[in-house]
């Protein structure tokens, strides 16, 4: 059976996106996993797929595989990826689409440059909504780890992030602390892990260990997680901007209760077909 798809990035975090509504397309964990290797197959960080909406007010149901197989609830850069294909491929013409997640709905806008802003919705704190397990909401918490204690912030953007504070990225352990903290067993659901060095109040640097994915070159909820912990942490103002090993991208957050905007690029890189 051949599928086609279309390789997209986020600033460097890839996508392979299928139009499941077009054609009849039904994936297995072990063919996500060939399909995401980079040697045998197409390579990936996540698997996009565009499909039928499950409510009246959307335009489309979003779902997004990791390159081992599993399914998660949310991916920012996958959604400015998402907004730039059904445009691309002529599936809607509207400026602002309405997408259905497993984490609740998403609102994607186009702006006149080009550049995609995505309504990631409204932060989650509580340590059941992460989840996390922590007897109570707290700014931050401590982890225990083989070499010794770490502190983090934890916040869900429709899905869990942990968010450490370092002097600098360059040097920061990202492979060896991201995977202890991804599996920790203070996460049950498992966990993304950034890592941010705060510039100024409006600049960040932040390197990111996606769960299910290692580190990838960005992460759009993982930039909107560490900067609303830098805002409640008090580090940072209402806008800021996140400098990510693949690029820049512009987070804004008012406060409890409001939503957080994340704008950025989404580019198409090529078309294929592959032979499932």
């Amino acid at each position: 059976m051949l599928m086609n798809f279309t390789k997209m990035h986020g600033l460097g975090n890839d996508f392979v996106v299928i139009d499941a509504i077009n054609q009849s397309i039904s994936l297995s964990e072990q063919q996500i996993r060939k399909l995401a290797d980079r040697n045998f197959g197409i390579g990936f960080d996540q698997l996009l797929m565009v499909d039928k909406p499950m409510t009246a007010n959307a335009d489309f149901k979003y779902r997004i595989f990791n390159a081992d197989g599993s399914e998660v609830a949310q991916c920012g850069n996958g959604a400015r990826c998402f907004a730039r294909f059904v445009r691309d491929k002529g599936l809607t013409d509207k400026d602002e689409v309405i997408v259905d997640t497993d984490a609740g709905q998403l609102v994607l806008r186009f702006d006149a440059e080009g550049l995609i802003t995505v309504n990631m919705g409204v932060p989650r704190h509580a340590p059941q909504q992460i989840p996390l397990l922590a007897d109570a909401e707290a700014v931050s918490y401590i982890a225990p780890l083989s070499s010794g204690e770490l502190r983090f912030s934890a916040v869900s953007m429709g899905n869990p992030h942990a968010v450490i504070l370092v002097d600098d990225v360059n040097t920061a352990p990202v492979a060896v602390v991201g995977a202890e903290m991804e599996s920790h067993s203070l996460f049950p659901q498992r966990a993304n892990i950034g890592f941010m060095q705060i510039i100024n109040r409006q600049q960040v640097k932040l390197r990111v260990y996606e769960r299910g994915a290692a580190e990838t070159l960005a992460c759009g909820s993982g930039a909107c997680g560490a900067v609303v912990a830098g805002i409640e942490l008090g580090l940072l103002d209402q806008t800021v901007q996140v400098s990510l090993p693949g690029g820049d991208l512009k987070i804004n957050w008012q406060g409890r209760g409001q939503p957080v905007l994340m704008t950025g690029p989404a580019v198409s890189v090529y078309e294929g077909q592959i032979n499932l």
